[in-house]
């Protein structure tokens, strides 16, 4: 196994009613999950690293709550305008930042449990075909779907609770 993609790369599936309820349910217990994840973990292991080169757990848990509050704007963004442009960010320079370094995780947990009920308030209603609304990312050459970004989201949030989970496991913390 990989320990960068524990769970396997992305891969992106067709829409259909019973994957959109799946899906909407995988992001509804994110937050559980990663707050599952790192349940009852101490200092010293909040501050390891899921793997040589990688982030610690802690900056893993404040990245996902950092990606996901773009993954929400850049819904909000889809549904209101026509293929509007995301911005990127650093994700690395993110990990580094004040915030990351020094705030308690709880403060991402909290964060990632509110912006997941909006998030899920925002889009559980969304129809087929607004599911097809598109923004352009400026690192992807063709338009990308508010359909493929919940696949993706929901990948993200699997992938990095996986990286805690397989830590946990190898450890045997």
């Amino acid at each position: 196994m990989d320990p960068r993609y524990p769970i396997g790369q992305y891969e992106p599936l067709p829409f259909s009613e019973k994957q959109k309820n799946d899906w909407l349910n995988d992001l509804k217990f994110l937050p559980t999950d990663v707050e599952m994840a790192i349940q009852n973990l101490d200092e010293y292991q909040l501050n390891t690293p899921y793997r040589n080169g990688g982030w610690m757990v802690k900056e893993v848990v404040h990245h996902v709550a950092d990606s996901h509050m773009h993954a929400y704007a850049r819904f909000k963004f889809g549904l209101t305008e026509d293929a509007p442009a995301i911005k990127p960010y650093d994700e690395a320079a993110w990990t580094l930042l004040n915030d990351v370094q020094t705030l308690p995780i709880n403060i991402s947990l909290t964060l990632l449990n509110a912006l997941h009920q909006r998030w899920i308030a925002a889009i559980q209603p969304l129809d087929s075909k607004q599911w097809m609304r598109t923004v352009m990312h400026p690192q992807h050459k063709n338009p990308l779907t508010l359909w493929f970004l919940l696949g993706m989201y929901v990948w993200h949030g699997k992938h990095h609770t996986a990286h805690i989970t397989h830590l946990r496991e190898e450890k045997n913390w």
